[in-house]
């Protein structure tokens, strides 16, 4: 027993050691001129600022492989070998795309087709067909010679698996039209079975055998929401199937290496459902492009981004990795002040974006932290500022968020609210905003492969509910858990159509309501008895007055639940707010969309019957997390001091002063604070 300890202890040791702590570091390019002699001027000046890590081979497939099963490997073997020399971690990005134009020429159904049939010649990133079986066979090629080749290498961190999978266009080919085919065949088994799913009863459109199957766009024209749910679910399963393809021949290979990704998979050109890879945990390191903009002063930009990291990383207790992070010309101290934030997120990373601004290309004009001479600006000042920060508190982190909120995503709703005047991951982000503010851990979680271990359960604009979720949130509540649902959810079955039994649909009895129609407030408005106009409306929360905004709210009649709240500027008092005890718990409606006029005076309740866990006392404008027993980060986003409420003595550890009681935060400053 003794021996087995003994050997395995270097593996422990070294998984602790890329478990915790910080990195700061860069998205490298090499392969621009693959000049050794800049190359090792680059790293001693990366030295110079503390960095310790280095993203590397970020779209460069034919850099590696510049022809059809010719490797070069010899120059990258070296950069390797000098990182590893400098104590620069790699993470070593496994760039399946873009495809090398040798392989688009060789076998031309990898292009894209767009929706009018015309073939796209490769002249930008991401313009693969991701589920041509071609493609994904040398896809697989290239990560298995890659990953084999340096899965054990000394300076390896991670594997980077591909790249914002979400963003490029979808291919409507001939061949995609076969794989479409034999995706609904193998989903629906006949043509009488997809019939009814795709309601083709409607406007002639009836399909007698599967050949007859096309898209569901055609140029600019969609089809139907069913047919358009169907179509986006088979994209997604394409680009998943790849994925987990290519993580599992890198774990094959490299079985010690973290993996990680640039996770953009909301990009609106091909947003996929991201979360059969977020659950599977065989990606290590959830990550993404930390992008607030360049403001210094406003904080909307770092907010958005923040819903970003939580919408990747799901219910991953894995630390996250913002494997891009923003230069450009982000406002002095700004990059620092987003880097502070993510930490709250459970943020291990901050790896900028770009280290050299380029000299072609289509970034050739975005700027890194060093100028196209070579010289190091003042982007790269501030990297070097964050890195000997984060080595001063990099033992504390990297922070694990302790959620008792869950908030519900899910993609077939995202695709089904294309239709609706708020879409899902807005209704999504709405309520992520509300712990935002409240400087509290909520998680983004898909029901369906949660275990829902959580006290309050937002299910925002969930619009399509299939049985396996409907059976989750019922025993959720029947069990003693709490639910608030907004306006669009329940709306539709899995199939994508509407339900003609009572909704919300399959769980209208555990929110003891039927909701019928919905009015449209601009116009309902002309009748208003308070006079308001547009989509302007008045609501009553307990007796309280609110006003609030929406295009749309939900006809309720209640069936034994409570009203707990009404729109009460129209030409009558409409229920919009109820809740009804089911089991143990609480299944509360909420007829309009996720909104925080809305929600925050039922939230505020709900922290506080239910017991969940506070944010720290702070001003307002000051974000803040208890790390620890001990420990407190705190950042102030605005542009006056702050005065933080302390009891007793307590130590900066950013600063290395002491405190006696209250201290004051500059503006747009961290502060770590270490109490006895």
């Amino acid at each position: 027993m003794k021996s087995f300890f003994l050997f395995m202890l270097p593996f422990f040791f070294n998984f602790s050691l890329k478990a915790q702590g910080l990195y700061v570091g860069a998205n490298y390019h090499p392969h621009d001129d693959k000049n050794l002699e800049k190359i090792k001027r680059d790293i001693q000046v990366m030295k110079a600022a503390g960095l310790n890590v280095v993203r590397l081979g970020h779209l460069a497939w034919d850099s590696y492989e510049p022809s059809e099963g010719k490797f070069d490997f010899s120059w990258f073997d070296t950069v390797m070998n000098m990182m590893n020399q400098s104590g620069i971690k790699v993470i070593l990005d496994v760039a399946i795309r873009p495809a090398p134009i040798w392989l688009h020429h060789k076998y031309p159904s990898i292009s894209i087709t767009d929706a009018s049939g015309n073939v796209l010649y490769p002249n930008h990133r991401y313009m693969e067909d991701a589920g041509d079986s071609m493609y994904q066979k040398y896809a697989l090629r290239y990560t298995d010679t890659l990953t084999k080749r340096y899965g054990k290498h000394p300076a390896l961190l991670a594997f980077g698996i591909d790249n914002e999978s979400g963003d490029g266009p979808v291919s409507y080919s001939e061949s995609a039209r076969q794989r479409f085919m034999a995706w609904l065949k193998q989903k629906y088994k006949t043509p009488d079975n997809l019939n009814k799913a795709w309601a083709t009863q409607r406007w002639s459109r009836r399909l007698n055998q599967f050949e007859e199957i096309g898209f569901p766009v055609s140029g600019s024209i969609n089809g139907a929401p069913e047919r358009m749910l169907d179509f986006r679910r088979f994209v997604s399963d394409e680009i998943n199937q790849l994925l987990l393809k290519i993580l599992d021949k890198t774990n094959e290979n490299a079985p010690h290496a973290l993996t990680n990704t640039n996770a953009w998979y909301y990009s609106p050109l091909k947003y996929f459902d991201y979360s059969p890879v977020a659950y599977s945990g065989k990606m290590t390191r959830h990550g993404a492009g930390f992008y607030p903009g360049n403001s210094l002063t406003t904080n909307w930009g770092v907010m958005n981004s923040l819903f970003g990291i939580s919408r990747i990383q799901f219910e991953s207790t894995n630390p996250f990795w913002c494997s891009e992070f923003t230069t450009m010309t982000a406002v002095p101290n700004s990059i620092r002040k987003s880097a502070y934030a993510t930490l709250m997120y459970g943020n291990q990373m901050v790896c900028g974006w770009t280290w050299q601004s380029m000299h072609a290309g289509e970034e050739q004009y975005l700027e890194g932290m060093i100028d196209w001479d070579g010289v190091p600006n003042r982007k790269y000042d501030e990297y070097k500022k964050i890195a000997t920060e984060f080595k001063r508190i990099g033992k504390f982190f990297p922070y694990k968020p302790q959620a008792e909120v869950g908030l519900a995503f899910s993609f077939p709703s995202q695709i089904a609210s294309s239709y609706f005047p708020e879409k899902h991951d807005g209704q999504l982000q709405a309520c992520f905003n509300l712990f935002y503010y409240r400087n509290m851990d909520a998680r983004i979680v898909e029901i369906s492969k949660s275990s829902l271990n959580y006290k309050l359960l937002f299910v925002p604009g969930v619009a399509v509910m299939d049985g396996t979720t409907a059976a989750k949130i019922r025993d959720f509540v029947k069990n003693g858990g709490t639910v608030v649902m907004t306006n669009n959810s329940a709306i539709v079955d899995e199939t994508g159509q509407v339900f003609a039994s009572t909704r919300p649909g399959l769980l209208s009895d555990v929110f003891g309501i039927r909701v019928g129609s919905y009015e449209e407030t601009e116009t309902l408005n002309e009748i208003s008895r308070k006079s308001c106009k547009g989509k302007k409306i008045e609501f009553t929360y307990k007796g309280k007055l609110m006003n609030t905004e929406s295009e749309r709210f939900d006809i309720i009649e209640p069936k034994g639940a409570e009203i707990i709240g009404n729109l009460t500027s129209l030409d009558k008092d409409y229920p919009i707010m109820t809740s009804n005890k089911y089991g143990k718990g609480r299944a509360i409606y909420v007829g309009l969309p996720a909104n925080a006029d809305v929600l925050n005076p039922l939230l505020d309740e709900l922290i506080s019957e239910l017991s969940i866990k506070k944010g720290p006392d702070v001003p307002e404008g000051v974000m803040a997390r208890q790390i620890d027993k001990n420990h407190f980060l705190y950042l102030n986003i605005t542009g006056e001091p702050k005065e933080i409420p302390m009891k007793g003595k307590s130590k900066s550890m950013l600063l290395d002063r002491e405190y006696s009681g209250n201290f004051t935060i500059a503006a747009y400053e961290p502060e770590f604070i270490e109490v006895n």
